[in-house]
Order: C-alpha cells, then sequence, then structure tokens
C-alpha cells in the first residue's frame, strides 16, 4: 500500500504567544499549580548552588526582550534526570524568560552540573544546554552554557573542541559573577553579529 505523503506544517516563529502559554508570570498571567519555570535546585538540593543569568541580543545589538529559554542538563555528580517531579529537589529542566516589564535579564536557579560522558564514553566539561525561541526564528536554536572555572575541562571537551576556532569557543563560557550576593554565572546570547554565539544543528 502506498505510503500517502502530507504536506509540511508551515513553521511560524515563537512571537509574543510562548509566553502566554509556556511562561505565565513573566507573561503577568496567573500561574498552574504545577508550573515548570527556572528553579531547577531548591534549597536543599545537593551540590554548588548557583544562579545562570544572561540577556540576549539581536543582530544589531538590541535587546530582545521577549525571548524565552528552557534549559537542561545534569546534576552535580553527572547524571540526567529521567523524569520531572517538582517535589524533588532538583530537577535537570527549567524554562526562563527575558521580558519587557519584569527586565530584560533571563535567570535559573540551580546547582553546577558535573562531568557528564558522551555517547562515545568520553568525558564532556560541565555545562548546560539551552534551547532559545524568539522573534523571527522559526526553528529554535540550541547552544551550551560553559563555566569559565573548568579551564582544564573545557580544553578538552569533544562539543567545544569541534569549534575550530578557538575564539568562537568564548561564545560558550559563561562568566563567574555574583546575583544577589549569591554564586552566579553570566552567559549572554549573541542571536547575530558582532560575537554571534555559537548554535549547533541537533
Amino acid at each position: 500500500m502506498p505510503v500517502e505523503l502530507l504536506p509540511e506544517t508551515p513553521s511560524q516563529t515563537a512571537g509574543p504567544y510562548v509566553h502566554i502559554g509556556l511562561a505565565l508570570a513573566a507573561a503577568g498571567n496567573p500561574t498552574r499549580e504545577q508550573e515548570i519555570w527556572n528553579q531547577m535546585a531548591k534549597p536543599g538540593a545537593p551540590g554548588e548552588h548557583i544562579v545562570l543569568v544572561g540577556h540576549v541580543y539581536d543582530g544589531n545589538g538590541h535587546l530582545v526582550r521577549d525571548a524565552f529559554l528552557e534549559l537542561w542538563q545534569a546534576d552535580h555528580q553527572g547524571n540526567y534526570d529521567e523524569d520531572y517531579d517538582q517535589s524533588k529537589a532538583f530537577n535537570g529542566f527549567a524554562r526562563t524568560a527575558t521580558t519587557f516589564d519584569a527586565g530584560s535579564e533571563w535567570f535559573a536557579y540551580t546547582v553546577k552540573p558535573g562531568v557528564v560522558k558522551n555517547a562515545a564514553g568520553v568525558p564532556m566539561a560541565p555545562h548546560v544546554n539551552v534551547a532559545l525561541f524568539a522573534r523571527g526564528i522559526n526553528i529554535h536554536l540550541n547552544t551550551r552554557l560553559y563555566f569559565e572555572d573548568e579551564a582544564e575541562a573545557n580544553a578538552k571537551d569533544p562539543v567545544l573542541n569541534l569549534i575550530e576556532q578557538p575564539q568562537r569557543r568564548e561564545t560558550l563560557i559563561a562568566k563567574r559573577c555574583e546575583v544577589d550576593g549569591k554564586p552566579a554565572y553570566r552567559f549572554d546570547i549573541h542571536i547575530q553579529g558582532e560575537g554571534e554565539t555559537v548554535f549547533f544543528d541537533f
């Protein structure tokens, strides 16, 4: 029996509606009882508690104030969580956003991830996977956040070493800082233009 080919569904940019559906607080709407938002680690979670913070810039260097991000990572021992359960101290998945009203920075509260091995068994430096949704982007952009104080591990990371130009690797390195007196890492994303962040096709 021949397989009937269906036409491809048209793509659309995220527009303003992604906040309404997935970032209720950022859109100024009442939140649901079970909301996936920007706290991966509760106070009792083991590991080094950190804050991730950053801006998103467009190709002209202007702030993107309605970007939406999804983050996922391993725990402090390098293990990915298979099940999301808000009753647990740590979940390796979060959502966050920049907004017009609350400010142009995004925040996430987590623990510093441990070393994870890739499919070939090669250790990867501690990192956070990031997916970016924003106006004008038909397909979300995938990137990674690495930590500047993991220089030795970063130098051996198989994914970072896929990037031929060393200066381009720097676009994936989050800088150590503080947020409200807490250890933090700043990771600014440049969608296009000078200092464009490296994005991956996976």
